[in-house]
């Protein structure tokens, strides 16, 4: 089994769309980690979020807008030998964004990010309230490096010549 970075846009976009949930990384002030699982938006890659305007992640914002966002697609167990404990791997896709975070402040931006959010979950159309809209805190994340992996790729699924994949790990 290989891990493959894949490069091709199209395919890192497919893995982003096919997830529910991301999980944002952020840093405080004294460099302690916080990691938050968050529902999402996507398009033009730029990552949309929404949280309550205030609290312990809006705090670390201030301070520091970079973020690492990570993407996951559904896991699988698989292996090479079932008696083997080395041979077990297992295989998803991930994509990582790292951005810097910036706030969407007007009642217009916020309306155009919680629709793109919202498309990732229902194709009906919303309507958002004046009170709902000014206590929401909307994010928007450029992606600013984007990296996908597949982990526990079987080893002759890909083209060894693809010029949209790497192999990372190879076999052993």
């Amino acid at each position: 089994m290989r891990t493959v970075a894949h490069y091709n846009q199209t395919f890192i976009e497919d893995v982003i769309r096919s997830c529910d949930i991301c999980f944002v990384a952020m840093a405080d002030g004294e460099g302690i980690p916080y990691v938050l699982p968050m529902n999402f938006g996507y398009k033009n890659k730029t990552v949309y979020l929404h949280s309550a305007p205030s609290g312990r992640k809006i705090d670390i914002l201030n301070q520091n807008k970079n973020v690492s966002i990570t993407f996951t697609t559904d896991s699988e167990l698989v292996y090479q030998h079932k008696q083997v404990a080395c041979s077990y791997r297992v295989r998803s896709l991930s994509v990582i964004i790292s951005g810097k975070v910036e706030f969407i402040e007007d009642d217009y931006g916020k309306r155009e990010a919680l629709n793109i959010l919202m498309e990732n979950y229902s194709v009906d159309n919303f309507d958002y309230s004046k009170p709902a809209v000014r206590n929401v805190k909307v994010w928007k994340v450029k992606a600013e490096n984007m990296t996908c992996r597949e982990f526990g790729a079987p080893a002759k699924k890909y083209n060894d010549s693809d010029p949209d994949i790497e192999f990372i790990m190879e076999k052993k």
